[in-house]
């Protein structure tokens, strides 16, 4: 979204320059207005949800991707939810179709979305496996993953055949790796696109697993997350009951927004980082 890179995203998010001057997708804050229509949420509301150009001290949001913000958790952890969180829901039931007792992987297990989609695994009752850095495998334990694959010794190459879901987060696998870790009727669900050429990345991996899905017995699969308030609602009530809580590891002040991507952009996060606006 802001280098353009790989090409083929220039047609969702601008061809020669970013069509959106101001990052930021994701945010939590307190109500100033509504518009007229607005009928759920009132000035004063602590909400949090999707808002485009959140990196600012003020920003606007449809009502239908807001919801009330979980009480639990501060304004730095709740906006670390939204996206994150909800695209690990929506690749864990709406995609995966994970059912209780069923065999988890999860690759990028520490990163944003793998850090939510390892807790949340385990409260629908997935039996989690989840692959890290050697670094990281501690931060991924303590989500609560039943056994840890540290992806810098190929620990995953001696897992054939085990998986009833995958979640293809982070990395580069090849689908014949991919697919070997399935169960003979597992589900594959590709996330992750790194490395690749500079036209199209790893996005023609999915594209190749979506042409050969209809020919196996595996389904292989992919999908672009949408923003909905209910899924920030399904999300709260886990937060409230104490089985998802953010995975953040540090809150930046606005004036450090460039620092805080550029710690994302180099891997080097354990989980999810904040942009606090009051400082």
């Amino acid at each position: 979204m802001m280098t353009g890179n790989p090409y083929l995203g220039r047609l969702f998010f601008g061809l020669r320059k970013p069509r959106r001057h101001v990052l930021g997708t994701e945010a939590a804050g307190v109500v100033e207005a509504v518009g007229s229509a607005v009928s759920r949420f009132s000035v004063g509301d602590e909400v949090y949800g999707f808002a485009q150009g959140s990196f600012a001290e003020y920003a606007v949001a449809r009502e239908d991707r807001l919801a009330p913000k979980p009480e639990s958790l501060t304004f730095d952890q709740a906006a670390a939810v939204p996206v994150s969180g909800g695209t690990a829901l929506q690749a864990l039931t709406d995609v995966g179709r994970l059912q209780q007792g069923q065999t988890v992987l999860i690759s990028g297990a520490s990163g944003g979305v793998g850090s939510y989609a390892v807790q949340i695994a385990k409260a629908l009752g997935g039996q989690v496996t989840g692959v890290a850095s050697t670094a990281k495998l501690d931060l991924v334990r303590s989500l609560g993953a039943d056994r840890v694959l540290d992806y810098t010794r190929n620990e995953l190459a001696q897992d054939r055949g085990r998986y009833d879901l995958v979640l293809d987060i982070a990395g580069n696998p090849s689908l014949t790796r991919l697919r070997a870790a399935l169960t003979p009727t597992g589900t594959a669900v590709i996330m992750g696109g790194e490395e690749g050429g500079s036209f199209s990345g790893g996005m023609n991996r999915q594209l190749r697993a979506v042409l050969l899905s209809p020919f196996l017995r595996q389904r292989l699969t992919t999908f672009i997350a949408k923003q909905r308030g209910s899924d920030l609602e399904r999300l709260a009530a886990l937060i409230e009951a104490g089985q998802v809580a953010p995975s953040l590891e540090r809150t930046y002040p606005l004036d450090e927004a460039a620092e805080a991507v550029r710690h994302l952009e180099l891997g080097n996060a354990r989980g999810k980082v904040a942009i606090s606006v009051s400082g």
